[in-house]
């Protein structure tokens, strides 16, 4: 057991691998462990999950910056930056980061448009904020003063760094990394004026509000665009997101920044200011970490501890 920020982890320690699968605060885990046992009794209605369902989208609003009725809830990243693949005008040029995770780039590519090496060239920057390979963080200052229409990636920065994002085109991230709720649900804020360049492509009775039948009418809103909600994945995301968009989100960006940058120093390199490193060494079995593009990843959140990153230099000699 492990306490940190207010709430209690049961982690084990040695993980360090948020950026694969976020550890769930205890709190979270027990809202899910109950919404479980009302559906294995049956105290449960489609319409039970509303309210958490309106919680988590608000919440993630918060986290970045913008309003509730600016965000649409669905499941993976991949779907929601298709909608954005599938708007654009045939042929149009895309800026994607080299070695961009493949829910960012593969929409584009699918809907068959260019790929371009340099901002300038391109009608829409795609890119996510924080990098899962490495860590490295986006310019995000310099992306908004291009002027250039931007899809913006945070989930891998969403849980902890602090995020002001309402100029963004589009801003996509998911619940079950560093905002520490089960898979199954993502969020796609929507700016306004940019509402209607979307058309949806998978409407359905939560977006619309009708069950049967074949006339559509769209919400008014960015919700438009919903899928049908994972409801169990909602249940955590509606007691997770509000919990972390409580926190000084500047005091959990420094504890795990901190973290990170003694991993490094301790390894004679230098620290990247993130809290996802990627470095060059050997798989090290004392603490649970990935392998990305080759080279071992480690990620702190803040349930880590400076003993966590011990075990690693520990290890590593």
């Amino acid at each position: 057991m492990r306490e940190a920020f207010g709430a209690v982890f049961d982690v084990e320690p040695g993980y360090l691998n948020t950026a694969s699968i976020g550890v769930p605060p205890r709190h979270v885990a027990d809202a899910v462990s109950a919404a479980h046992e009302r559906w294995r009794r049956g105290q449960d209605t489609s319409s039970s999950f509303n309210e958490v369902v309106e919680t988590s989208r608000a919440a993630f609003g918060r986290l970045i910056g913008v309003p509730a009725t600016s965000v649409v809830c669905g499941a993976t990243v991949s779907q929601f930056v298709s909608l954005v693949a599938q708007a654009l005008p045939a042929g149009s040029k895309v800026f994607l980061h080299e070695g961009e995770f493949t829910s960012v780039t593969l929409p584009f590519v699918a809907a068959g448009h260019e790929i371009v090496s340099t901002v300038d060239d391109a009608d829409l920057v795609a890119v996510s904020v924080v990098q899962s390979a490495d860590g490295a963080i986006a310019d995000l200052e310099a992306l908004r003063a291009s002027g250039k229409p931007v899809l913006l990636d945070v989930s891998q920065a969403a849980g902890w760094m602090p995020l002001s994002l309402a100029w963004a085109d589009f801003v996509v991230g998911v619940a079950y990394k560093w905002l520490m709720a089960p898979r199954g649900a993502a969020w796609m804020a929507v700016r306004p004026d940019r509402l209607e360049f979307l058309r949806p492509v998978a409407p359905n009775w939560y977006s619309t509000e009708e069950n049967y039948g074949t006339e559509l009418v769209l919400r008014p809103d960015a919700r438009r665009f919903d899928l049908s909600p994972t409801w169990f994945s909602h249940v955590g995301a509606a007691v997770a997101l509000p919990w972390i968009a409580t926190l000084d989100m500047e005091a959990v960006r420094a504890h795990c920044v901190n973290l990170t940058d003694h991993l490094m120093t301790g390894l004679g390199l230098a620290p990247n200011g993130s809290a996802i490193v990627s470095v060059d060494v050997p798989h090290v079995s004392t603490v649970v970490s990935s392998v990305r593009a080759g080279r071992t990843r480690f990620a702190c959140h803040l349930y880590n501890t400076v003993e966590d990153v011990e075990r690693v230099l520990k290890a590593l000699g």
